[in-house]
């Protein structure tokens, strides 16, 4: 089957690789333009590109796909059906309407819950039991399409943002690959149960510890690796990598009990956290006896004050 694929992160890029390995023949790849990135600002390749390079596909990088030359452009692939996984750009309902088989889009939640750009976090800082990838018909809503097939995995008690993007990547993977090869009935969302995914900001990962310690804990795998939760340490910024919670630790939110070689215990508006993986303005992530070897923390002291 001919296909056109149209991605960017490293979750696209996955699937991609997937469709590659399965023989499906990719007739054109599309990824953003490179945009600028790091300390100097120096034009990055895409996770998608990347890779359409090193396995030799054709790749076109337009701005947008209203353009009447793209438009052409995927035309005259001649494709089936068009995978779309993470790429960022709309696809206005000329492109919807290109391929026999419409666009296949894969999504890393279990339809209707968690449609939009952050599925993977809102997820994890709801307190989800479960996520999963859904294969979905893309129409001109926003991941309003129908269902063609849905997996489903487990939430675990210390999945963080990455080791869950990374799991989904590779269900995600498999799956389109399965949807592609097997004619699947849709069916429709029950658009009363759908949530929204907003994009994640960084005000959100500023850590409010008159939360409850499950909140927190919650708050801190949500946004590791990205933004980072933050709090401060005497003033000065501090990022949060790892913790969980502790029974006890009664006191004023954000005042820290006691600090060891097995962490920092800090109250909160429930239960204390303890804190093992944490990091100061300019450094790296240290585990919390790393951490405490350099820096003195007197009890008593109070994290974001």
């Amino acid at each position: 089957m001919k296909l056109i694929f149209a991605g960017t992160s490293e979750f696209a890029a996955v699937s991609l690789e997937a469709l590659f390995a399965a023989d499906f023949e990719l007739a054109l790849v599309l990824a953003p333009p490179d945009r600028p990135a790091g300390r100097g600002l120096r034009l990055r390749p895409s996770a998608v590109k990347v890779l359409a390079g090193r396995r030799g596909l054709p790749l076109a990088q337009p701005p947008n796909l209203r353009d009447p030359a793209i438009l052409e452009q995927l035309r005259g692939t001649g494709a089936a059906a068009m995978v779309v996984a993470a790429y960022g750009l709309i696809l206005p309902a000329t492109v919807l309407a290109i391929p026999a088989r419409g666009c296949l889009n894969v999504h890393a939640s279990l339809l209707p819950r968690w449609r939009g750009a952050a599925p993977i976090e809102r997820a994890l800082l709801a307190g989800d039991r479960e996520t999963g990838i859904t294969i979905m018909q893309m129409d001109a809503g926003l991941d309003t399409g129908a269902i063609l097939l849905q997996e489903k995995i487990a939430i675990t008690s210390d999945d963080t943002a990455q080791t869950l993007h990374d799991r989904l990547a590779q269900l995600g993977a498999s799956s389109i690959v399965r949807a592609l090869r097997e004619q699947l009935p849709p069916r429709a969302q029950d658009d009363s149960a759908a949530t929204y995914a907003e994009k994640i900001s960084k005000a959100e990962a500023v850590i409010d510890w008159s939360k409850s310690g499950a909140d927190i804990c919650r708050q801190i795998r949500a946004f590791n690796p990205r933004p980072g939760a933050a709090t401060t340490l005497n003033g000065e910024p501090l990022k949060i990598w790892c913790a969980h919670t502790v029974s006890g630790g009664a006191g004023i939110p954000g005042t820290i009990g006691e600090a060891g070689v097995q962490g920092m215990v800090v109250a909160t508006g429930g239960d204390a956290i303890c804190i093992t993986k944490l990091q100061k303005a300019g450094g790296k992530p240290l585990a919390a006896a790393a951490f405490l070897a350099g820096t003195t923390v007197a009890p008593g002291t109070r994290l974001g004050a």
